[in-house]
């Protein structure tokens, strides 16, 4: 037997060692490439968020734009109305002074009070109170029975004598209602801003606002009536006048 030639058992040994490592290799190769599967699998997820949060970004900035532009508009419409409110006070200035109608119920107040200034109680004026609530019955029946041109003049004679009582504003009302329902829109425009003038705290003034742009709208003035509804919504949103008012902006559009 020459020393130079290999054992049998020693090759089977060796093939055997061979076979052991190429396993332990393939299973190392296996466990790398389930890693890289997993590895891509995160990555297609993170991809995926990646979009999703890039079209959220998109969205958000869009939402922010649309923001941005009703914010614009919303100033633009508030400097339309202001504008178009100062150009209604001008036209009512305007159509006083054509008409020669002066501020009655303040002028009277003051030389009312003036009278008074510094005057020892009548007690013969204890009856004050009844006087005052037969004035402005007799007036709003007149009113209530259609009698317009009696009503106007009953309720001029109460705002004479009683020019600052619970009663002052619905009476300065009800004569712009009588010029309203006589079809003098005018007129009916200038009396309910002397509601809205002489009474500005009282309960009549969304009514008055509200039958302005009526008029204004027998008129055939659109624009003007959709400023002064637009008013009474935005100023007195809880009121009855703010309800209708929204109803008849819909219909005039």
């Amino acid at each position: 037997m020459c020393t130079g030639c290999v054992k049998q058992e020693d090759l089977l040994r060796v093939e055997e060692g061979l076979g052991i490592k190429i396993a332990a290799l393939q299973k190392d190769t296996s466990a790398l490439m389930d890693s890289i599967k997993s590895t891509r699998k995160r990555q297609a997820n993170v991809d995926a968020d990646s979009i999703d949060l890039r079209k959220s970004v998109q969205s958000l900035r869009g939402a922010t734009e649309k923001l941005t532009v009703s914010v614009v508009e919303s100033k633009e419409q508030l400097i339309d109305l202001h504008t178009g409110l100062k150009d209604i006070s001008s036209r009512l200035t305007y159509i006083e002074k054509s008409m020669g109608i002066t501020d009655i119920a303040k002028s009277q107040g003051s030389t009312e009070k003036g009278k008074n200034e510094g005057a020892v109680p009548d007690p013969a004026k204890k009856g004050i109170s009844a006087d005052k609530e037969k004035s402005y019955s007799s007036a709003y029946s007149k009113f209530k029975e259609g009698k317009y041109g009696a009503a106007k003049e009953a309720f001029r004679k109460f705002l004479k004598s009683f020019p600052d009582t619970e009663y002052s504003d619905n009476a300065q009302f009800w004569i712009g209602e009588c010029e309203y329902f006589e079809g003098r829109y005018e007129e009916a425009i200038v009396e309910y801003e002397g509601v809205i003038r002489d009474f500005p705290k009282g309960n009549k003034v969304p009514n008055a606002f509200l039958k302005q742009a009526y008029s204004f709208l027998n008129l055939g003035d659109k624009a003007s009536a959709k400023l002064l509804l637009q008013r009474v919504i935005n100023d007195y949103p809880s009121t009855t006048p703010a309800t209708v008012a929204r109803k008849k902006l819909i219909d005039i559009k």
